[in-house]
């Protein structure tokens, strides 16, 4: 037995050597003869290796569970970024301005006719001394003559007048209108507004502008024999391909007139006053909340996580086969040794 195992020996001597070293950390495992036992049990070692590999394995699944958690974030991340992308979200911002650009007036008064006109600051106006009778007319006005847009067919006549334009002196317009006769039960004068007086003027064709001006905005009225009080509100909005809307919101309060002229008269006096109702341009536009540099750093994350994850498995899984065949060599060696 001692040149088998020298020759043993000579043919492997490293083999041996590990095995000799692990053999000897073994030792007290061995089943010593005659009740020398050793200070461990195999059970007890066998204990140990079993907590281990039970150990690893409950780490091996956790990790797993948070590789599943991180593949569905990536997911809802994803899933969220498009659901974002399909449904912008408007903004509204308020730029604050001195001197609004002169918004255009036109009045459509048919039988009417245009008594008065003028500009006033600081919500002073002073009373009529000659109501019903033409007075001053000092607004800058034109008067245009185009066809219907929607019928093409019926002429339109319009009375366009610049509007106010500084709001911090709170300018405002004051127009008179007379009606002489009116074969209807109720006398109302039409009208729109729109943002650029100027465009208007410098525009080469006035008739495409004001068809154009009536096919885009909304037109209100005002009747006769009351005094309408307009405020107006300017909104911008920006349209998706960059293109620029603009409208008008107004605020309007009705006040009765009292007629006092000497003789009951069966014509009809309109009044009407335009000014600003606050410094503020309303911009409206579509925003996408999602951003993408955000989106990208936590998928990055995430699969950083995912391949951290991923290698601490493999080096688990490799730790335990390791544990595995040195548990079994250890076991054939010390069942060789005892036979």
């Amino acid at each position: 037995q001692l040149s088998e195992d020298v020759e043993r020996i000579s043919e492997n001597p490293t083999e041996e050597r590990e095995g000799e070293m692990e053999v000897n950390e073994d030792s007290s495992s061995v089943i010593l003869p005659d009740g020398e036992l050793g200070t461990t049990t195999p059970s007890l070692r066998f204990s140990k290796t079993c907590l281990k590999n039970v150990f690893s394995v409950i780490l091996l699944f956790i990790y797993l569970l948070l590789m599943a958690v991180a593949v569905f974030l990536v997911y809802q991340t994803i899933s969220d970024f498009r659901e974002k992308l399909k449904h912008p979200v408007m903004s509204v911002t308020y730029k604050e301005v001195s001197l609004y650009d002169a918004p255009g007036i036109a009045f459509y008064p048919g039988k009417a006719r245009l008594l008065s006109c003028k500009h006033h600051y600081y919500d002073h106006i002073p009373p009529l001394i000659n109501p019903g009778q033409p007075g001053d007319i000092e607004c800058t006005t034109q008067r245009i003559n185009y066809t219907d847009p929607f019928t093409n067919q019926t002429m339109k006549y319009a009375l366009v007048v610049q509007g106010p334009r500084d709001v911090k002196k709170r300018e405002l317009v004051f127009l008179q209108f007379h009606l002489n006769e009116t074969d209807q039960d109720f006398s109302a004068i039409d009208y729109l507004l729109f943002s650029s007086f100027q465009e208007f003027v410098s525009s080469p064709e006035k008739a495409k502008f004001m068809k154009d001006c009536e096919s885009s905005y909304s037109s209100w009225k005002f009747s006769g024999g009351f005094r309408t009080w307009v405020k107006m509100s300017l909104v911008k909005t920006k349209e998706e391909d960059g293109t620029e809307t603009v409208e008008f919101k107004q605020e309007t309060s009705v006040v009765n007139y009292i007629d006092q002229r000497t003789k009951p008269r069966s014509d009809q006096l309109f009044f009407v006053v335009f000014e600003w109702k606050d410094p503020f341009i309303q911009t409206v536009q579509d925003i996408i909340t999602a951003n993408p540099w955000n989106m990208i750093a936590l998928l990055c994350g995430i699969f950083l996580a995912l391949f951290k994850a991923a290698d601490f498995a493999k080096l688990s899984v490799k730790w335990m086969i390791k544990i595995r065949r040195r548990h079994l060599k250890r076991t054939r060696q010390v069942t060789n040794h005892i036979s």
